[in-house]
């Protein structure tokens, strides 16, 4: 069933589409009557009509499209309604008084689609095989792109293009006087032929990026130079930089010379402000430049259909790192058996590929705990019993792919939860759904929009003490700083190439800067905010780490949220949806070991409560701290100290292989090392 908002949007479509109808029909009664008025009233109404919509409402002019009543055809439809117009009002049924404007509108028309052939061309040859960030791309002859008008928005530069020429007839059906007309038409070719030959010059020496061929001499250049030592390797959604994103400082913080891969060029922007050299390579042929250069490890934070292509690598040593570790099954996936190694955070992911017996070998997982994880802090003893509100953080997970109802509590649990922590008085809760929730399952998707309803009306009912304005005034400052640091500030012509040209070599000590930079925006976001005020999180920013060190005790699902929380030894609960029973459960999550189980139903919130604040009563500390350990392995070395020695490791191995296929390469006489060649090669 549609949301509500979805059938209002619908409905509004549906309203401007018979609208427009109706007026194409006045335009035609007026023309075909004929009355000057009814054609000069429906004829302007229909065109702003139109322009309105390619603006507001670019979905109803898509759907247009698809049944072949485009822009171009409703355009001509108008313009053929008011000659009829014009002749019937004032040509006397010649044709000759109006010859030179029919003749001008004719070369309008085939003056746009120049335009629009222009257009194709241009974008083209700006389209390069691969996109890079942070990376000084200036050998690509790179420039700044043609204006959206004309390159892109062929629909909008007709209709704008079009107005002097409707406005002109119209000013002739009104008074008779053909100059108008003709002056009008004469405008808009004038309008066109300009816009047409001022986008030609995109295709000029002076403008014109490098080629295909050029672009690749000059990737195998820039990685011979940089000399790559280990990538992160991504593909994903729209939705799933998030994945990539978290492992971006500590790539940033390895040795040798990291970079980051991607596949999908929309990623470009998705992934957040680094330093690290991001490059994207969208076709598997061009994949190939990566191993022919020095890179020799790659880690992968996910597992995605296009993963394989850089799998058949051997020159280059493949970890797979994940994006969180859970019990869930997701975290123990045979795919995983594809990669040389896969990292896990401690012992109990290393038992649990052990029990899921799906062919990654015991020698092949290695222990690096969780780098990342630094910016959580410890929970201080007895924190939550001197602090006026426990701030209670529900961040329950997605629904998943394969509908499991215990995936997510949400469905099922969700709005209990949250209920039984409004209920009481001396609770703030901070809401953080996260972000693919309701992307499979609709249910989801309405009961995560009925809780942030329940919080707000929470809100609604509470009073208490603000921030003043200078809290508001420090965010704002804060948020403009991280902001300029962060955000690539982009014209709204700017395309791949132009943002190329803008994301070069990052300016030294940036990534320090936007450290700091963002510490100091949480800082004010949460001073801000009153503390007796529920939150709802759903932005990018605060990240769930900072709502970690803000909360004193975390309720979620069986997902790596709770894993990594525990870093803080701070209580957490964990929500049974799945029709266990509780023994059933704990013994299949060994997550939710130190964890307190709700029921769906949410009983127990108000005994999980009272021993937050009351430390006497928390049982299971002593358990949260074991439990961190077998997760997470020990904190001596320090996990990023592992994690750089891994890598390290794991690239001596692909030199160990280059060696030995050297050595064998050097045992084989030429004429059988021609013939090996030749059979490797695809038919061969």
């Amino acid at each position: 069933m549609p949301s509500a908002g979805t059938a209002t949007r619908r409905a509004v479509q549906l309203a401007a589409l018979l609208t427009m109808l109706a007026l194409s029909a006045a335009q035609l009664a007026a023309a075909l009557a004929p009355h000057s008025a009814l054609l000069i009233c429906a004829t302007a109404a229909s065109l702003a009509l139109d322009v309105y919509l390619q603006h507001c409402d670019p979905g109803l002019i898509a759907v247009l499209g698809k049944i072949r009543f485009d822009v171009m055809v409703r355009q001509l439809l108008r313009d053929i309604l008011l000659l009829i117009g014009l002749l019937r009002l004032h040509g006397n049924g010649s044709l000759r008084d109006y010859a030179p404007v029919f003749l001008a509108l004719a070369l309008c028309y085939a003056t746009h689609l120049a335009c629009q052939t222009l257009a194709i061309l241009v974008r083209r040859s700006r389209t390069l095989p691969f996109l890079t960030r942070n990376v000084d791309a200036s050998g690509l002859g790179l420039s700044p792109a043609p204006p959206r008008l004309l390159a892109r928005q062929h629909g909008r530069r007709l209709l704008r293009f079009a107005v002097p020429a409707t406005a002109g007839l119209l000013a002739t059906a009104g008074t008779g006087e053909g100059r108008w007309a003709l002056a009008g038409v004469g405008l808009a070719l004038a309008l066109g032929a300009a816009g047409t030959a001022y986008l030609a010059t995109w295709l000029l020496p002076g403008k014109r990026v490098a080629g295909e061929r050029q672009a690749l001499e000059w990737l195998d250049g820039w990685l011979a130079e940089y000399r790559p030592t280990v990538g992160m390797y991504f593909s994903g959604g729209t939705t799933s930089a998030y994945q990539a994103n978290m492992w971006l400082s500590t790539l940033g913080a390895l040795g040798g010379n990291p970079i980051v891969v991607l596949r999908e060029r929309f990623m470009m922007q998705k992934i957040e402000a680094t330093d690290l050299p991001v490059v994207c390579i969208p076709k598997v042929v061009h994949l190939m430049a990566l191993e022919k250069s020095s890179l020799k490890a790659m880690l992968h934070p996910a597992n995605s259909g296009k993963t394989s292509q850089v799998l058949r690598m051997p020159s280059i040593k493949h970890a797979f790192i994940n994006h969180g570790e859970s019990d869930k099954l997701s975290s123990c996936n045979p795919y995983a058996k594809a990669y040389d190694e896969v990292w896990v955070a401690g012992p109990a992911a290393r038992e649990r590929y052990r029990l899921a017996d799906i062919g990654v070998e015991d020698k092949d997982v290695v222990e690096v705990g969780r780098p990342q994880l630094a910016p959580i802090r410890t929970a201080a003893p007895g924190a939550a019993a001197r602090k006026p509100y426990v701030t209670v953080l529900y961040a329950p997970t997605w629904e998943g792919w394969d509908g499991n109802p215990g995936n997510t509590s949400v469905v099922l649990a969700g709005e209990n939860i949250v209920r039984e922590l409004l209920a009481d008085p001396g609770v703030r809760l901070l809401y953080k759904p996260h972000p693919m929730t309701g992307s499979v399952d609709g249910r989801a998707a309405r009961a995560d929009a009925r809780i942030q309803a329940m919080i707000r009306a929470a809100n609604a009912e509470r009073c208490g003490p603000r921030p003043g304005p200078a809290a508001a005034a420090e965010l704002a400052h804060r948020t403009a700083e991280l902001d300029r640091l962060t955000t690539a500030a982009f014209r709204e012509s700017a395309d791949e190439v132009e943002r190329m040209l803008l994301q070069s070599t990052p300016p030294p000590g940036r990534a320090e800067a936007v450290e700091a930079a963002t510490a100091a925006w949480e800082e004010a976001f949460w001073a801000s905010l009153p503390e007796w005020e529920h939150q709802v999180v759903t932005d990018v920013r605060p990240a769930l780490f900072s709502c970690f060190n803000r909360s004193d005790l975390l309720i979620s699902d069986v997902s790596s949220v709770v894993s990594d929380f525990l870093v803080s030894e701070k209580p957490y609960a964990v929500a049974n949806t799945s029709g266990m029973g509780e023994e059933e459960f704990r013994a299949n999550y060994p997550t939710v070991s130190a964890a307190t189980i709700l029921t769906p139903d949410a009983r127990g919130v108000a005994r999980l409560l009272a021993s937050v604040r009351d430390p006497a009563l928390d049982a299971l500390a002593g358990a949260r701290q074991e439990l961190k350990v077998q997760l997470l392995g020990p904190a001596d070395p320090p996990s990023l100290v592992r994690f750089d020695a891994a890598v390290r490791a794991l690239a001596a191995k692909a030199d160990e292989r280059r060696v030995r296929m050297e050595a064998r390469a050097s045992e084989i006489p030429a004429p059988r090392l021609a013939s090996a060649a030749g059979a490797s090669q695809p038919g061969g």
